[in-house]
């Protein structure tokens, strides 16, 4: 089967080639494979049935490509409209060849209409956001963000938030959506889903907590996220080690580990992320959650570093709330918030989530659309330092 690949720069022009082509491979024309600029295109043939293939790296670096089938975009496209109370004009604000971004192209296709699209050749700009949120003109509208790009319209408030306000859904996710964070958008009148998924489910499968209709969630005994339903990717483009490996008996094999709390899942990061200091796992994403969600922290990033008595221990880059615009905070930490901040941890995770350095910075380093870069903080962190816990 023919692999049509469109070259997707931020540009309105490229979005529009991308609309294109997904419009005809939902129709059974040639598949899809979107790509930024100079990315590798793969010479494998995707088979037949097959509408999209997305190339993911995720964490590790190692490229990946993720074969979906119309039916898989369609079944994700309906879901989420029946979840969120109907159709409507959408805005695309991400990269388009990201599967968040090929989803919007999808959903609007499916309502009827092609996207409004947000010119990204600069970079995100809340000012942008408002402009091309008045091209949606009335009736229904929806959109999706990561949250760096929530946070970016929330500081720049106007005219900005006053578009963002007029959305009846603004999905988010990419990744964690701080308490802070949702807090500042209700607050703000935003109506927010969280949304987690990825592109071997044909983007966000389930909703603030709860899967979308057609999606099933469970976890292994080790806690392990496992993704099925008819939003299910058919495996990774001429790699079937892989594809065995992560799709098996109708479920895929997140690299995420959960939980249930209140009939919900609540997703507590990357297996390959947990810190076992001294005997015991700590989850950082969960440890982040009661950080950020303390007065004072407007974002937390935790990482395991290397100890000679403990094996790891755990570290914290905070980015404190308040702070002056382009200037650095003194990276020791204020010793009344972080003290406060260790009893929270304890409180609610127990003695070995405590991190033994806490260090403030000006921004979480990010990598992707928004994703926290665990790597480039621990070498933040690792730099000179004292150890105050």
């Amino acid at each position: 089967m023919t692999l049509r690949v469109v070259t997707v720069d931020g540009s309105p022009a490229s979005a529009r080639a991308l609309v294109a082509a997904v419009r005809a491979a939902l129709e059974g024309g040639p598949a899809v494979l979107p790509l930024g600029p100079g990315e590798p295109v793969p010479t494998a043939d995707p088979g037949p049935g097959t509408a999209l293939v997305i190339a993911t790296s995720g964490s590790t670096g190692v490229a990946k490509h993720v074969v979906l089938s119309a039916a898989a975009l369609r079944a994700s496209a309906l879901a989420t409209a029946a979840r969120l109370g109907g159709s409507g004009r959408w805005l695309l604000a991400l990269p388009a060849q990201h599967v968040a971004g090929v989803q919007v192209v999808v959903r609007s296709l499916l309502a009827g209409a092609p996207p409004v699209v947000q010119d990204l050749r600069d970079g995100f700009r809340p000012e942008a956001f408002a402009a091309a949120t008045r091209q949606l003109g009335t009736g229904r509208r929806s959109t999706s963000l990561v949250p760096t790009q929530l946070g970016r319209i929330l500081d720049a408030g106007g005219a900005a938030l006053d578009a963002l306000r007029g959305y009846d859904a603004v999905l988010v996710g990419g990744a964690a959506l701080t308490p802070s964070l949702r807090a500042r958008a209700g607050a703000a009148g935003v109506a927010v889903v969280t949304t987690y998924g990825m592109s071997e489910t044909a983007g966000g499968c389930v909703y603030d907590g709860r899967p979308l209709d057609g999606v099933r969630v469970a976890l292994d005994a080790d806690g392990r996220i496992l993704l099925g339903g008819a939003t299910l990717a058919d495996g990774y483009l001429d790699a079937p080690a892989l594809t065995a490996a992560a799709f098996a008996g109708g479920w895929f094999r997140t690299s995420d580990l959960g939980r249930w709390r209140d009939g919900r899942l609540e997703v507590l990061g990357r297996a390959d992320d947990v810190i076992v200091t001294g005997g015991e796992k700590v989850a950082p994403a969960a440890v982040e959650r009661v950080l950020a969600a303390q007065a004072g922290v407007a974002a937390a990033c935790v990482v395991g570093l290397p100890d000679r008595e403990w094996g790891r221990l755990v570290a914290a880059a905070v980015v404190p709330e308040g702070g002056a615009p382009g200037r650095p905070p003194d990276p020791a930490l204020d010793p009344v918030l972080a003290e406060r901040l260790r009893a929270a941890v304890r409180a609610e995770l127990g003695r070995a989530a405590v991190p033994r350095i806490l260090r403030a910075v000006a921004a979480i380093p990010l990598r992707g659309i928004g994703k926290p870069d665990r790597a480039a903080t621990a070498q933040i962190l690792t730099r000179p330092h004292h150890r105050d816990g």
